[in-house]
């Protein structure tokens, strides 16, 4: 009779255990579902049954502290499901409990054993900075456990995720101290981070750290470095990395050398360029076409046409070739200078070197030409363009058309603006602004008419092209009465519109003529045009101008009828208007409604108020403090100010009090005397209409107004 075979020894990885009172057998996989061999020592069936990672379904009810939605996975497990089943489960605890603590604590040690790998898998996908430095740490409290680079880097990458790059510097000192020198791979991956977001002195700041550690950088990161220096218009601190470079017996490489050629052109220390250049030259070899094109980009970024042309100078010492790159960024930097001459120079040179012209260098000298005055020389570039067999697009028709205008050749402009229509370049505003404004300046008002007529057939929006046009005519205070000129011959013709309306009354009030501006709201109320609330506020500057004070609260009632807000300088003009007639009152409510409704009031307003909050103590010094802080701010002392002092020390204050604030002002030449006499007079004035006030609104409260009336005094109005 055969032996029975002796039964295979299991292992962990491989099968079942085998059987002891202190070890459970494991019914295959890492981690199961685990045994005893003695029934008596198991828990009770009422109790929770223990865990079990392979029946852990994360989209299940029981695991999800949320209900289910009609995504189950949701963006979580979008992202978590190229995890490993374990590291999958530790973020999960993450999301579940969203904030470390003993849940999450008790999660983690249903595993066995956490691995570095494993954290840096876990640490790779969170957004939580706080859950991950306490998973971190609490890993490293494993017995036995030592964090690896892996784990490090993945925690460094975490915290710069989360915007906390700051912690992710201390990472280094944190290797050091848990007895895991940091090498230039982790100061690598801070650099990187930090050049990535353009933060060039926590760069700086790294390199630093890594000196500390005796660390050396290979050439490729001291390019970095330097790199992110230069971006960040950092060039001194770059200047003294390249001196260390040369400390530490690093060798130069093209890239090194254009990092700081393309930083001292940035900031236009030529000279220092060309002796780089020079060394350049000596230790390693001359710059090509294509670093000089590089330079010569940052120069045009900057403006720097100077330096430009001496770069150029220095690429033609080394017998570098430009090619039509090199061309076409100098040419179109030169017409954009207004040097048109250097560029046509370059143009006709480029040309008989038989390199391709585009249409974009045809269409910066023609501009350049064009704003010259020299059209013809225009009209030759454009005709040999199309005889290069390119066809000419909107900007270039734009500049000639604006070149024949300056000119006054208006018949020769309007060719071309018809021309654009015919081959459908979609003409814009900028084609025949400059026709617009060259008919109403000469006064050609059939021709502008006729303009406007054709602009209409073709669907343009002529009345908001009419705005622009009025727009742009007003700036100059000169040509304010040639607008007006234009706009009575239009207006007939039925072009006008409420914001023509509200541009001229507002340059007519810029240049004094404030009836002539009131006259255009007389015009606007017998029309059929609505004004709007820009109308009134202008209204009310102009009435406020003329004295009529009665017109202008007229017109500030409009405003509020039409759920408007008045603009600022209506504010002010008004509220100077109530103080002048004595309506103190009435100004401080408007100044409150001033602040209340316009985004950004005047700040002699807001320190009225705050003036007028200090007034309630009573006392003159805290006053004195607020206009101090004025001055220094440099507000100056509007008539409000005195006005809010004059209310708040009558209301909640003293007279006294009130002329305290006034004699240290006129003692400190703020306050003339004229003046100061006139305030105290209106103070006292004040004070006066408020104990009057006072005295009716008590003898109301009473109910005394029979009791005088009877006896003959009438001290009530009616």
């Amino acid at each position: 009779m055969s032996q029975p075979a002796k039964p295979n020894k299991f292992y962990f990885f491989y099968g079942h255990r085998k059987p002891s009172q202190n070890r459970p057998i494991v019914q295959g996989g890492l981690f199961s579902n685990r045994k005893t061999l003695n029934p008596s020592l198991q828990k009770p069936s009422s109790k929770t049954p223990k865990f079990d990672l392979q029946k852990w379904d994360p989209d299940s009810p029981k695991t999800r502290n949320s209900p289910i939605t009609q995504t189950p996975s949701e963006q979580f497990f979008l992202i978590a499901q190229n995890l490993s089943p374990v590291a999958r489960y530790i973020a999960d605890s993450f999301r579940k409990h969203r904030h470390w603590g003993p849940e999450i604590v008790a999660d983690l040690n249903k595993l066995r054993r956490v691995t570095p790998d494993l954290v840096a898998e876990v640490l790779k996908i969170q957004t939580d900075p706080r859950i991950c430095s306490k998973f971190f740490h609490w890993a490293s409290k494993q017995k036995g456990y030592r964090h690896t680079f892996a784990s490090y880097n993945a925690f460094a990458y975490c915290l710069n995720r989360t915007n906390q790059f700051r912690a992710a510097d201390q990472v280094p000192e944190l290797m050091s101290m848990q007895g895991k020198p940091p090498t230039e791979k982790q100061f690598e991956i801070l650099i990187r981070m930090h050049c990535d977001a353009n933060r060039g002195l926590r760069v700086y700041y790294v390199y630093e750290k890594m000196k500390k550690f005796g660390v050396k950088p290979r050439t490729f990161l001291y390019n970095r470095i330097m790199d992110a220096l230069v971006k960040t218009s950092h060039l001194d601190l770059a200047l003294s990395v390249y001196e260390d470079f040369k400390e530490d017996g690093m060798v130069e490489e093209s890239v090194t050398y254009m990092i700081l050629v393309k930083g001292l052109c940035k900031a236009g220390r030529i000279d220092e360029v060309l002796e780089l250049l020079g060394t350049m030259r000596e230790k390693l070899c001359k710059p090509d076409v294509f670093a000089y094109t590089a330079m010569l980009r940052v120069l045009v970024t900057e403006r720097n046409l100077d330096g430009c042309m001496r770069v150029w100078e220095e690429m033609k010492i080394d017998h570098i070739e430009p090619d039509a790159i090199a061309y076409k960024t100098l040419i179109m930097a030169l017409c954009k200078g207004n040097q048109v001459k250097k560029g046509y120079k370059l143009f006709k040179e480029m040309k008989e070197k038989g390199h391709l012209i585009d249409r974009a260098i045809y269409g910066s000298l023609v501009e350049g030409f064009a704003n010259d005055g020299n059209v013809s020389s225009a009209c030759d570039l454009f005709k040999d363009l199309m005889d290069s067999g390119y066809r000419a697009d909107l900007l270039i028709y734009n500049s000639l058309i604006k070149g024949f205008c300056n000119l006054g050749q208006f018949d020769k402009a309007y060719k071309l603006f018809q021309v654009t229509v015919q081959e459908g370049l979609g003409p814009d505003y900028e084609t025949f602004n400059p026709m617009l404004v060259a008919y109403a300046e000469s006064q050609k008002m059939d021709e502008l008419y006729k303009l406007l007529l054709h602009l209409q057939k073709l669907g343009f929006p002529i009345l908001d092209y009419l705005s622009r046009l009025f727009s742009s005519m007003v700036e100059n205070d000169n040509r304010v009465m040639r607008a007006v000129e234009v706009f009575e011959y239009l207006k007939p013709k039925g072009y006008c519109s409420i914001s023509i309306f509200n541009i001229l009354m507002g340059a007519l009030q810029k240049i004094g003529e404030v009836k002539r501006s009131l006259s255009l709201l007389d015009e606007i109320k017998v029309s059929n045009i609505e004004p709007d609330a820009s109308t009134f506020s202008m209204a009310i500057t102009c009435f406020i101008e003329l004295g009529e004070l009665q017109q202008a609260c007229d017109c500030y009632n409009r405003i509020k009828e039409m759920s408007g807000v008045p603009s600022v300088a209506a504010y002010q003009s008004l509220v100077r208007g109530l103080c002048d007639a004595g309506e103190i009152d009435a100004a401080i409510m408007l100044v409150c409604d001033s602040l209340a409704n316009v985004e950004s009031g005047p700040m002699e307003f807001k320190y009225a108020l705050t003036i007028l909050h200090e007034c309630k103590s009573g006392d003159s010094e805290k006053v004195i403090q607020v206009i101090n802080d004025m001055l220094q701010e440099g507000c100056p002392l509007d008539d409000i100010i005195y006005y809010s002092i004059i209310s708040g020390m009558c209301k909640n204050g003293t007279i006294e009090e009130a002329r305290k604030i006034f004699s240290i002002l006129r003692e400190r030449k703020l306050l003339t005397e004229a003046k100061a006499i006139m305030y105290d007079e209106i103070l006292v004035d004040h004070m006066k209409k408020k104990t009057a006030d006072l005295v009716l609104s008590s003898i109301k409260f009473f109910g005394l107004e029979s009791k005088l009336k009877s006896r003959g005094c009438n001290l009530l109005p009616d």
